[in-house]
């Protein structure tokens, strides 16, 4: 191999290294950003079993109501 040849390869190199760095933050900040949707949606899970809960509470109670007028 000739000079010439060893620095474009090198420079290939140093591209793949730039490119793999770049890569593994854009999966760090993916994963980061994963997380915290899992978070959000576990959060969100919740609150609508609560309301379900509640509306189901609810409707029992205005079903007792009508029967008892």
């Amino acid at each position: 191999m000739d000079k010439q040849q060893i620095t474009a390869l090198e420079n290939k190199v140093d591209e793949l290294i730039r490119l793999c760095e770049l890569l593994n933050s854009e999966n760090h900040s993916l994963k980061s950003r994963e997380s915290n949707w899992a978070v959000e949606r576990g959060r969100l899970v919740e609150k609508n079993e609560l309301a379900r809960v509640k509306i189901e509470a609810m409707i029992t109670r205005l079903k007792s109501l009508e029967q008892s007028s």
